[in-house]
């Protein structure tokens, strides 16, 4: 167990929360989370598995004044596609975007050396008129832990740890998502228990 809350101590920014069978937390049952960031005073990251039919990206970017009505036409393409993804409970009504490190604003926050965070309207407008970054992930909300609950969670076997792996955070194919991080670790999805250990 001291081995365990040790580990559990070590930051895990930039690292994937898998959550266990046993989550017991209808809003956290089978998600994939990114962690941004992971310290003694708390965690924050987003859910990267679960999208939202409502709004559409269109009608996200009226309700921020990135287009007005009628100009749907001038979105690119790579945007259209792009889902809106549920990034957690906190804070549902606020942007964030996660992306490839290839777009640098003046807030954007660097979590390693292939993922950044960057929660304005300018990396919005720029993704819309096709000068994004290459990779993006758009959420609304975030999941936030306070000091050492995140942990605790981590120790009565409430989520898995892995590294990340762009090519899974970035995939359209949220569905399979969960299943594949799983499968990183050398874990079959069909075998997991709510009793299995830590990776």
């Amino acid at each position: 167990m001291a081995r365990l809350m040790k580990q559990a101590m070590q930051t895990l920014e930039g690292q994937l929360l898998i959550a266990m069978p046993n989550m017991g937390d209808p809003r956290f049952e089978r998600t994939v989370i990114f962690l941004c960031a992971h310290s003694r005073e708390g965690a924050m990251g987003f859910v990267i598995n679960r999208t939202m039919d409502r709004p559409s990206i269109p009608d996200f970017l009226k309700q921020l004044n990135i287009i007005a009505d009628g100009e749907e036409d001038t979105i690119s393409e790579e945007l259209r596609r792009m889902p809106l993804h549920m990034g957690g409970p906190v804070e549902p009504g606020r942007g964030f975007v996660l992306h490839s490190p290839d777009y640098r604003a003046e807030s954007t926050l660097r979590i390693d050396e292939e993922v950044s965070l960057t929660a304005t309207l300018e990396i919005l407008r720029a993704i819309a008129v096709g000068r994004g970054p290459r990779a993006a992930l758009l959420t609304l909300g975030y999941s936030g832990w306070a000091g050492g609950q995140l942990e605790e969670e981590i120790v009565s076997n409430g989520w898995l740890t892995s590294s990340s792996d762009p090519e899974l955070l970035f995939d359209p194919a949220n569905d399979t998502k969960y299943d594949r991080a799983l499968q990183r670790l050398g874990i079959n999805p069909s075998l997991l228990s709510g009793e299995a250990g830590h990776a």
